[in-house]
């Protein structure tokens, strides 16, 4: 059985780390659990932005204030009534629509865990250790981004 940790990461369109959510033991916790955790939906926290999600956040507009929510279409169920469930090729083009932006949050998740020390089984107890250990990361991933935008402008 292989135990893993689970953050909230919310980036921005340049890869650059805007939130790192606390960490939380195993990776049965559903995603969008650990949003509503870390941020209180009451607050108007996405107000102003426009939110590219995968399918992991459904819900995530009707809890809390969004200005837009682009998350693809999930395939209908197979059913009696439904025996070939497909999506509409207008529904599938949205799909790629949302994955080609929503390509730049997992390269920035990739950015900050080419930090070995977080791919590598981590062996300390406690889970702040590991708050830290992300959270130091994620500043590297930042820092190292801003460098080489200086550097090649």
């Amino acid at each position: 059985m292989k135990h893993t940790y689970k953050n909230t990461v919310i980036s921005s369109r340049n890869k650059q780390v805007l939130f790192v959510g606390q960490t939380v033991y195993g990776g049965k916790t559903h995603d969008y659990a650990l949003l509503k955790k870390d941020l209180d939906p009451s607050e108007n926290w996405f107000l102003k932005y426009t939110l590219w999600v995968d399918l992991g956040y459904q819900g995530i507009d009707k809890e809390f204030e969004c200005g837009d929510v682009k998350i693809p279409f999930k395939k209908p169920r197979k059913s009696k009534k439904n025996p070939d469930p497909k999506l509409t090729p207008e529904q599938k083009e949205y799909n790629r629509f949302v994955g080609k932006n929503r390509v730049v949050v997992e390269n920035c998740i990739a950015g900050v865990k080419r930090f070995h020390i977080l791919r590598n089984k981590f062996r300390y107890k406690s889970l702040q250790i590991y708050d830290e250990t992300i959270e130091l990361c994620a500043g590297l991933w930042n820092y190292k981004l801003r460098n080489l935008t200086t550097y090649f402008s």
